[in-house]
């Protein structure tokens, strides 16, 4: 009952017209002209504005052509290994001498290239079609390098030519000499079997390996050169690494995609 009593006297009661009225603080100005200006700027950056993105992805440093598995034409046993890991051979060099029912085979070279692998030893017991080395098809030494960068398949389309790519070396400590840069110089659209992979590279291992998660595209990347370092590549660093860098080496590649408006990205 009080408390409906002193409703009824408020709505009898004159209104307050002579009280001043309050306008907005100087505090509350301030706030409120951050607020416009932060609106309009990020309103200009959504329309005309870019996102920048990159992926991370395993590579593997190589000569441009990749390898081949050489295999042996015939099944016997091995007598004589004719090449060194590391030797470079012409096509049609004697690798292994193999002794069958009907006398001894020679395996050779298919083409110009260095022995990265010999899977096989003097004594052991082949069979036709085995793998007993890995070539790397490089006519010269001095061939310049590429990176070749197993990217996923799903990020493959946002990888656009000449993009910019950090390659961290597996045989070269980060923190001291920086990363390798390079360019991507071509993009392969068609996803990438353990099988091709294997065969590209040489190594049965590595096709395993970067396929587990599915399917990547293999990315080709031209490492920057420089004639101010020793390994003859661009680094982060002002040196890089006082060595020169070897083929099949792996490292992990940072590649940067093509930039996105931020409205593709915050738009349903």
């Amino acid at each position: 009952m009080q408390f409906r009593q002193q409703a009824l006297a408020r709505l009898q009661s004159p209104e307050e017209l002579d009280l001043p009225v309050r306008f907005a603080r100087p505090q509350g100005w301030l706030v409120l002209s951050v607020t416009v200006v932060v609106m309009a700027a990020a309103s200009v950056w959504a329309v005309t504005g870019s996102v920048a993105s990159t992926v991370s992805a395993p590579a593997v440093l190589t000569h441009g052509e990749g390898s081949y598995i050489l295999q042996s034409p015939a099944a016997g046993q091995v007598t004589a290994v004719l090449a060194k890991e590391g030797e470079q051979l012409p096509a049609g060099s004697p690798v292994l001498k193999v002794r069958t029912a009907d006398g001894d085979t020679v395996v050779r070279t298919v083409a110009a290239g260095r022995i990265t692998a010999l899977a096989a030893t003097i004594g052991q017991i082949v069979s036709t079609g085995a793998n007993v080395a890995a070539v790397e098809k490089v006519a010269e030494a001095d061939q310049p390098l590429y990176a070749t960068v197993y990217v996923p398949a799903e990020n493959a389309a946002s990888v656009p030519a000449d993009a910019a790519v950090d390659l961290t070396v597996q045989t070269v400590p980060s923190q001291r000499y920086g990363v390798l840069h390079g360019r991507v110089k071509s993009v392969d659209r068609s996803a990438q079997s353990a099988q091709r992979i294997a065969a590209f590279l040489g190594d049965s291992q590595l096709g395993e390996q970067f396929t587990r998660e599915g399917r990547p595209v293999a990315v080709l990347v031209r490492l920057d050169r420089s004639s101010a370092t020793r390994s003859g590549y661009a680094w982060s660093s002002a040196d890089g690494p006082p060595y020169a860098l070897t083929s099949m080496t792996m490292a992990t590649a940072s590649i940067r995609l093509a930039d996105q408006r931020p409205l593709d990205w915050l738009l349903p």
